[in-house]
């Protein structure tokens, strides 16, 4: 069933899991940064989607339209978890491809 039988399978899982592992950690030291209204408020978020970091713009804090820098943030927020995500993506896939393993759609890491 298996090619090369079923202990050259487990070490080939044990081996993928292990590069798995070392990509997430370097994916944690990535540095992805989004930036909303002409960069007033800027967001960095590492490669596992997390948000590491805001900047915002002395211009833009405005006690009487605290709505207006609200929707900055989240914009930059979301523009760095979609940029994050696609890094991890796309790493991830050339990690299976680098193992010669086939891309399956639908599986996310």
């Amino acid at each position: 069933m298996f090619p090369g039988g079923m202990k050259n399978a487990m070490q080939q899982i044990k081996k993928m899991q292990d590069l798995m592992e070392k990509k997430q950690a370097e994916l944690a030291n990535v540095r992805i940064e989004a930036s909303a209204g002409g960069g007033m408020v800027k967001v960095v978020a590492n490669g596992r989607e997390e948000i590491v970091d805001i900047e915002i713009a002395k211009e833009v804090v405005n006690p009487e339209d605290i709505g207006m820098l609200e929707d900055l943030i989240l914009a930059a927020i979301k523009e760095a978890q979609t940029k994050s995500k696609a890094v991890a993506q796309r790493e991830m896939q050339g990690l299976m491809g680098n193992m010669g393993l086939p891309n399956i759609p639908g599986l996310n890491f």
